[in-house]
């Protein structure tokens, strides 16, 4: 009697965990179906038919316009000179004319060596001038006067051929005094130290007081000119044909800097020069552009980044890179038609700025095409055009929807 109460109370209890997980599916199932109005009930989450709706989806235009081709380089900003003013004569550094940072003209005074050991070797090497030239004249005197005996026949030849050869050695002396002193003057000249060159001087490497040696490897101070300035970048050798054939035909090609993070535009310039041969390790020609660098943002030994203008694109198809697509049968985009089903369109891309992208084939100027909401759609999907305010507040609400995070990023 006792065995078969027990089988009867596990039977009854089977039947009730089955009865509780009926229960327990059903109510995931009345939780997880939808409303007739394709809504989720309060607190709860979308079931099963959410996606049942129109797919809400921002859109735009296909236009037309002129598209500038750019190729993209790293370039290195150089200087057209760069100048370590040393001094041309030793002595002690007197004075400094000069602020560090200083934008200087060519022939500007810049620092005084001490001047008078200087001064005093020229005086002695103009004394040494007069003297000898005054023993020229005595030589040239007696010369003529010699020459009127032999016309008289009252000297010898050799007396007249030997003080004419006194008066020619007295001319060489008179050459290398003269010599002598213009190097006097030439060494006074040197101890003020003038810039070769129009430029910025950066920091100063010696202080008043010091010895000066003549060419010492420290310099005074580094002149470099900043105006013009000139940006070296390389380019592969798949780019190159578009550049040369310009460039040969004496186009001229611009170029513009940017830093870094390519937001702010350091200046334009155009292409100067090209190398003469391709760099075998790297597979790339160097480029040297020339900027007239006004507001001097270049400085040297700066990296950039370089954009070089190939061509311009006159009516070109352009769309926004955003609605592009990429999948295993290339790269194509939704378009929507009139009744607001999309059409996926195969295309062929062309250059891209980043933003915007020419499109070759494929699209018609005025069509519509998906910018964000492209995650949930399907070839001829209905779709519910909104704007980027519209998507914001559906993903707000409903995050799953489709287009959600893109409008999340549009609203930041």
């Amino acid at each position: 009697m006792s065995e078969a109460h027990s089988t009867s109370a596990r039977s009854r209890l089977r039947w009730l965990f089955l009865l509780i997980a009926v229960t327990i599916v059903a109510l995931l199932i009345w939780w997880l179906w939808p409303s007739a109005a394709q809504t989720p009930p309060p607190g709860g989450r979308p079931g099963f038919g959410a996606f049942a709706g129109p797919v809400p989806v921002r859109v735009a235009k296909v236009e037309q316009g002129a598209f500038e081709v750019y190729n993209k380089a790293l370039g290195t900003v150089t200087p057209l000179n760069t100048v370590n003013l040393r001094s041309r004569v030793g002595g002690e550094l007197v004075e400094l004319r000069f602020e560090e940072g200083q934008r200087v003209s060519a022939g500007d005074l810049l620092a005084v060596i001490d001047p008078r050991p200087y001064q005093v070797a020229l005086q002695q090497a103009e004394g040494t001038l007069q003297q000898n030239r005054a023993q020229l004249k005595n030589a040239q005197v007696d010369l003529e006067r010699y020459r009127g005996l032999y016309a008289d026949d009252s000297i010898a030849k050799q007396t007249l051929d030997t003080q004419e050869a006194l008066v020619s050695q007295y001319q060489g002396t008179l050459a290398a005094n003269q010599a002598a002193v213009n190097e006097a003057r030439l060494n006074l000249e040197f101890t003020q130290i003038r810039s070769p060159i129009d430029g910025r001087l950066g920091l100063r490497q010696l202080d008043v007081g010091n010895l000066v040696a003549a060419n010492d490897t420290t310099p005074l101070v580094v002149i470099t000119q900043t105006q013009p300035m000139s940006i070296s970048f390389t380019l592969p050798e798949g780019d190159l044909l578009p550049v040369l054939t310009r460039y040969r035909q004496g186009d001229e090609l611009a170029v513009q800097a940017w830093d870094r993070g390519e937001k702010i535009l350091f200046g334009e310039g155009v292409l100067e020069s090209i190398d003469n041969q391709i760099d075998a390790t790297t597979g790339t020609l160097r480029f040297k552009a020339r900027f007239d660098n006004e507001a001097e943002l270049l400085i040297p030994n700066q990296f950039v980044n370089v954009r070089l203008r190939v061509q311009t694109l006159t009516d070109a198809i352009l769309i926004p890179s955003a609605a592009l697509q990429f999948g295993s049968r290339g790269t194509f985009v939704y378009v929507v038609g009139d009744d607001d089903k999309v059409e996926m369109r195969l295309l062929e891309a062309g250059p891209s700025n980043g933003e915007t992208t020419v499109v070759l084939e494929g699209l018609q100027v005025g069509e519509r095409i998906v910018m964000e909401g492209t995650d949930r759609l399907r070839d001829g999907s209905q779709v519910e055009v909104v704007d980027s305010r519209r998507m914001a507040e559906q993903a707000a609400e409903n995050p799953v929807l489709g287009g959600g995070e893109a409008a999340e990023r549009e609203t930041q």
